[in-house]
């Protein structure tokens, strides 16, 4: 990318290009706008490349009525701009950019090359094709003139004109990627309201610390169910896979689970069943035949057909049966309390990881001050938001890409046509 200078006037600028500056670069230049795309970062769409743990979870597929219930902030906000830019047409938009793309498990879209790389580069090499230039820079500040964007001024110095800004600069999570929040102080600006920042989609950190000497253990096809003690109500609970870490447990169940855990964490009960496919006199038969099996050994050497190597013990210790105890000399009595620790494994959740280790930022610029249809500030003329500095944010799974494209599909469908 050349470094930022004095340039000349362009149509649209666009501050951050991450997955909502990029989509919004392609759209509006293929509208014919001559159009400057300036990041802070060496290289564009530093965050994109590590979605979907490296694979990038472009979107999901699904309707909009399927996917509005996955959002968990304003999602009626969003029923415009996913209307105009549906995750079918956001499959099509990839697949001709020459991105083969397909759907796995909770119809989450990938690349079939399993490389977020290959996204990037697609939307990186479209956007140079049709014009778009990169500046390598920061906005320190927007250019304003009778309450109208009309371009920003760079950290050193240079001011950039425009007929039309979007702020695209994503949230405060992974900072290392470049989102460290700088689109918030540029929207204070100009005038709008930023909602309480929180992490979303975020790891958490347990209590247990049995689930440190667990870390690395991926468990697929469990069900984490999330009780509110204080209502007695389930927050959540879902089918999927999680991981043990060092601090307590992350993974997609996890990440979706926090989305629906608010203020004091201690208040949350969570249970894994590990064996969801099979009812508690399933799983006791299940028991019986493995016990047979091992009858003259330890019960602590008798789950290894049945658990995770490095689970055993844990299950072991919380069942309160004797590691040394003979298998065929567990009672029913004992056998019922493991079956209760298999299907409901406990564990507590103390906090939620920094801001910085979670996946999307919630909170952000309120909703109400910019247009739903065409994400334009309701403050500022001229002015237009895209993606996750927005209020606006949902489960793991594609949707907060989605978001982003929608958002910008919008964005720059609508900028300059007065």
């Amino acid at each position: 990318m050349t470094m930022a200078k004095t340039n000349p006037h362009y149509n649209f600028l666009i501050i951050g290009a991450g997955a909502a500056g990029l989509m919004a670069g392609i759209i509006a230049a293929r509208r014919g706008l001559s159009v400057a795309l300036l990041e802070k970062m060496e290289r564009p769409g530093r965050k994109l490349l590590i979605t979907g743990k490296g694979r990038c979870n472009v979107c999901n597929c699904c309707t909009i009525e399927e996917f509005l219930p996955n959002v968990m902030s304003n999602p009626r906000f969003l029923y415009s701009c996913l209307n105009n830019f549906n995750p079918y047409e956001v499959m099509g938009f990839f697949e001709e950019l020459g991105v083969p793309l397909k759907v796995e498990r909770g119809q989450r879209v990938f690349p079939e090359s399993d490389r977020s790389m290959d996204v990037v580069d697609a939307l990186v090499d479209e956007c140079k094709k049709l014009g778009c230039k990169f500046i390598q820079g920061t906005a320190k500040e927007l250019l304003l003139e009778e309450n109208c964007a009309k371009g920003a001024v760079t950290a050193d110095g240079c001011t950039l004109k425009a007929d039309a800004v979007l702020i695209a600069t994503g949230g405060k999570s992974y900072p290392a990627t470049g989102s460290t929040g700088d689109g918030y102080a540029l929207a204070m600006q100009a005038g709008h309201t930023i909602t309480k920042l929180k992490p979303s989609l975020v790891p958490i950190v347990t209590n247990e610390a049995y689930c440190r000497d667990m870390m690395g253990l991926s468990l697929k096809n469990v069900v984490l169910t999330v009780t509110d003690s204080k209502n007695g109500k389930i927050a959540y609970s879902e089918l999927g896979e999680m991981l043990f870490t060092h601090f307590g447990v992350s993974g997609p169940l996890v990440l979706s689970a926090s989305c629906c855990m608010n203020g004091d964490l201690s208040r949350y009960r969570m249970e894994i069943d590990l064996k969801p496919a099979l009812s508690e006199e399933q799983l006791d038969a299940r028991l019986l035949r493995d016990f047979e099996q091992f009858k003259n050994k330890a019960f602590g050497n008798s789950l290894s057909l049945l658990l995770p190597r490095k689970m055993i013990p844990v299950v072991v210790k919380l069942s309160g049966i004797p590691a040394e105890q003979k298998v065929n000399q567990i009672t029913r009595e004992q056998r019922q309390k493991l079956i209760q620790v298999i299907k409901a494994f406990p564990i507590s959740a103390k906090c939620f990881r920094p801001i910085e280790e979670a996946i999307v930022t919630a909170g952000g610029v309120s909703v109400s001050e910019v247009s739903p249809k065409t994400m334009e500030s309701k403050k500022c003329k001229d002015l237009y938001f895209a993606g996750e500095v927005l209020d606006v944010d949902a489960y793991t799974g594609g949707y907060n890409l989605q978001i982003a494209f929608s958002t910008a599909f919008a964005a720059a469908s609508y900028c300059c046509t007065e």
